[in-house]
């Protein structure tokens, strides 16, 4: 594919920057399906919330513009080919992990309506209503405005300037995954779908990997690029779900339960597929010491923020201390990755437990000095639930850059949770 002259000639109706309801990341159609049979009626406001205050998104991109991609998201339903794809396909060894009855509600989905506004040189984009529903905006929400704000900057390029670009970024993700392809035992999937350059140069780096690495590379988060390329969707859940289970808690004992009501729900809901521990919500720690011994047995956990070799050396401790061998057990290695974190980690660990990769932004984002001004480096914007029920949410995190929510209630949950002195780690991504 000729990148740059499809971006140099793209009009939007063309390629617009979401093509479709699955050009999401699998975990929240998993999560979705599970929230679908477990609360279903409640009540969540999700918000953009970006982090990199430094990046006005209001000035660089079109509010008409954002609104026409946005209306144009809220008109996508399923195809046949991708309702069949969900129905039939085979995912982590089991056929038909999406159930009659969500399968049926989804079909029959189009997203629902979203809240937009300008506030000085943000934008405040809001999505309210049943959870089911508003989650599902999140991942498109996010590819939108990171789209919106590649385009913004090579707009004015002119039709070689893109072609050294892409050849550029091209080269440097090549140079990467050579790096990558001589570690013996790698196991790496594609994360990068929230935070893309664009939905053609993520589907160009993970046909990259495909012929980089080979067996080496597990599969893609993205339903989409999975089904088209027919390699593995990869994803179990997140933060999403212990956030809003928490803030439903009528008391501080019941917000101590939430995280593990969370896992029994998950349990019950995949019959003891996909068994992966994400720890972190309110501290990993914490979250270990607490546990109750059934998820000990679970398959691994995905380390997603704080010093990550720390988070892999409590793990394997709490699985000693359980009984359990840490290699049977897989460790997921998921924020923020580069080639030489990858090593490090892998050098670190593989002989000690079995360990994943998901790879995001700076696989498919990294365009740090490529353009004048660094105008095209990646930036850290999320989507999360912001209340739910009326009640606000809180993450804490293993880093407390990445806590949200307001302060009173940040304060109770570390005092409900345990959670002592942090260590403040930048947000790269």
């Amino acid at each position: 594919m000729d990148i740059a002259t499809r971006v140099y000639n793209h009009k939007w109706k063309i390629d617009p920057i979401v093509r479709s309801l699955i050009d999401t990341d699998f975990y929240k159609l998993l999560m979705c399906q599970s929230v679908f049979r477990n609360r279903r009626d409640t009540h969540v406001r999700f918000s953009l919330i970006n982090r990199s205050k430094h990046i006005p998104l209001a000035d660089l991109i079109d509010e008409g513009e954002l609104r026409e991609q946005l209306d144009h998201i809220r008109s996508l339903s399923l195809s046949r080919g991708e309702s069949t794809w969900l129905r039939g396909n085979t995912f982590y060894g089991k056929r038909q992990m999406f159930r009659p009855d969500f399968m049926e509600w989804f079909e029959g989905l189009r997203l629902p309506p979203y809240e937009l506004e300008r506030k000085g040189d943000q934008y405040e984009l809001t999505f309210e209503g049943k959870w089911p529903e508003v989650m599902l905006w999140e991942i498109p929400a996010l590819s939108v405005l990171m789209e919106l704000r590649s385009r913004a900057v090579i707009n004015s390029m002119g039709r070689f300037e893109l072609q050294v670009l892409y050849a550029r970024a091209m080269t440097r993700v090549w140079e990467k995954i050579e790096q990558l392809r001589d570690i013996d035992g790698l196991s790496i999937a594609d994360f990068g779908t929230r935070r893309r350059h664009g939905f053609l140069w993520q589907d160009w780096c993970v046909q990259a990997m495909m012929e980089g690495l080979g067996d080496k590379f597990t599969g893609t988060s993205n339903c989409l690029i999975a089904m088209r390329r027919e390699v593995e969707a990869i994803g179990t859940n997140a933060h999403e779900l212990p956030m809003v289970y928490s803030a439903l808690a009528k008391d501080d004992a019941a917000l101590a339960q939430a995280p593990y009501d969370v896992l029994s729900d998950w349990h019950d809901e995949h019959e003891g597929n996909l068994r992966i521990i994400l720890p972190d919500t309110y501290g990993t720690r914490g979250f270990l010491d607490r546990a109750p011994d059934w998820l000990a047995g679970w398959t691994g956990i995905r380390i997603d923020s704080g010093d990550p070799a720390s988070g892999a050396e409590t793990a394997i401790r709490w699985w000693q201390d359980r009984g359990e061998d840490p290699q049977d057990k897989r460790v997921i290695f998921s924020d923020g990755l580069d080639v030489a974190k990858i090593k490090e980690l892998h050098a670190q660990f593989s002989d000690r437990t079995k360990v994943s990769f998901g790879w995001g932004t700076l696989l498919t984002n990294d365009f740090r000095g490529l353009v004048p001004g660094d105008a095209l480096a990646p930036f850290s914007l999320v989507c999360k639930a912001v209340s739910a029920n009326g009640n606000p949410t809180v993450k804490l995190s293993d880093n407390p850059e990445k806590a949200m929510g307001p302060q009173a209630e940040i304060d109770r949950y570390k005092r409900v949770f345990g959670v002592g002195e942090q260590t403040s780690q930048a947000v790269i991504v």
